[in-house]
């Protein structure tokens, strides 16, 4: 290898710290910019309005609840997207990180799905297949980086409850002709 190369990748293709810092910060900050744009805050009045408007389970966790939560089931995607990235190349790691990679792509997709198209029921549909790639993301990379599968169980655990309640959203709302997109 070059000495520019070995700066980059270390042994067995495992990628350098600032490289792998790099990454994450990239993938995670895509898919928070994307969240971002179509959060139910009040920086998206008509979003918010319509987001009050559904009709929720009383077990709706109040908006600021969904603001801690992400920020800590993030910072464990990060890190063990971070470790997996660290890990030497071979084809479980190789595996565990692309479906880090999905599971990220995912958040931001969903926020789009949901929030921005208002599509309640694909909603549902793509939390409920979340569960899936985490679980397989968390099974994955404990092949490879124990800490770094354990980091995601608390997002498939928060997945579980965030597609119950997106079902709950769906069947109360799906027949409300007033929150038509």
């Amino acid at each position: 290898m070059t000495g520019s190369m070995t700066n980059k990748v270390g042994k067995a293709g495992s990628l350098s710290p600032p490289v792998a810092l790099a990454i994450v910060a990239t993938v995670l900050g895509a898919s928070a910019i994307v969240g971002k744009r179509n959060a139910p805050d009040p920086s998206h009045p008509g979003t918010r309005r319509w987001y009050k408007r559904l009709d929720k389970p009383s077990y709706t966790p109040p908006d600021a609840a969904f603001g801690a939560v992400w920020p800590v089931l993030e910072t464990g995607l990060a890190v063990g997207g971070y470790r997996l990235l660290r890990a030497p190349a071979g084809p479980s790691r190789n595996a565990a990180v692309g479906l880090w990679l999905l599971n990220s792509a995912m958040i931001g997709g969903w926020t789009e799905i949901f929030f921005r198209k208002k599509q309640l029921g694909t909603g549902a549909i793509a939390s409920g297949a979340m569960i899936a790639t985490g679980t397989a993301y968390v099974v994955t990379a404990a092949k490879v980086d124990r800490p770094a599968a354990a980091t995601a169980v608390p997002f498939v655990a928060w997945l579980g409850f965030a597609t119950l309640l997106a079902e709950r959203i769906w069947a109360r709302n799906a027949d409300r002709r007033d929150l038509r997109a």
